[in-house]
């Protein structure tokens, strides 16, 4: 199954994607996440994306779909994967069913998890992370410890994120509605999103996911 996790930012679709790579067995494809291994790695495609990177530029999506052609052919990933934040636009979805119709695949479910924007300024405001380890706190749901040391690995440098501002959040949203958003209208011409409410508990959330694409 090759699935696409659709929704603003900040509506849980990375959180939400951890849960179903154990599920389905196909891996999350993030191109975010793949552009900064592929610059850490030093490849010739790794090297264009620091060229563009570097200089605070756009990459090209033409390169983003040559990164992601050659992660849908490791073995992993000839199955399905899971897409999470991307596309972000109609043309780059246009690009994408272009590529998977050359590997004879197709975008099976589109997930669009519904999240009002002032749960997302909640989320996003409130959330705390460790700039040693990553580890992702919340000041509500999952504070970090009174004492300061992460929990992960024993650090004390857990900050808010310069971005993880109300401002922020609101600019990207719209953003979002403006660029993004339409994306829902294309795939679901073809008859494959399924609307699903993101509010809630991870494991409720994830029960409608599964229902949604028709897991057990």
């Amino acid at each position: 199954m090759d699935l696409l996790l659709f929704g603003p930012p900040g509506a849980g679709k990375g959180t939400q994607a951890k849960f179903l790579i154990d599920l389905l067995r196909i891996p999350q494809i993030s191109t975010g996440d793949m552009m900064r291994a592929e610059r850490k790695s030093g490849s010739e495609l790794g090297r264009q994306f620091d060229e563009y990177m570097s200089a605070g530029k756009l990459v090209p999506d033409s390169l983003v779909l040559d990164l992601i052609l050659k992660r849908l052919t490791q073995e992993d990933a000839k199955n399905g994967a899971i897409f999470d934040g991307y596309p972000r636009t109609v043309a780059q979805a246009e690009s994408l069913d272009a590529l998977l119709e050359k590997l004879d695949r197709r975008i099976d479910r589109v997930v669009s998890l519904d999240v009002p924007l002032q749960d997302i300024v909640e989320r996003v405001t409130g959330r705390r992370v460790c700039l040693d380890c990553g580890q992702t706190y919340h000041v509500r749901y999952s504070p970090p410890p009174q004492n300061g040391e992460c929990v992960s690995c024993g650090g004390n440098k857990i900050v808010q994120r310069s971005d993880d501002t109300e401002e922020v959040v609101r600019k990207r949203y719209e953003e979002y509605k403006a660029k993004t958003e339409p994306v829902l209208a294309h795939y679901g011409a073809k008859g494959v999103v399924k609307g699903v409410e993101g509010v809630g508990s991870l494991e409720e959330i994830t029960e409608r996911i599964k229902e949604a694409i028709g897991v057990e």
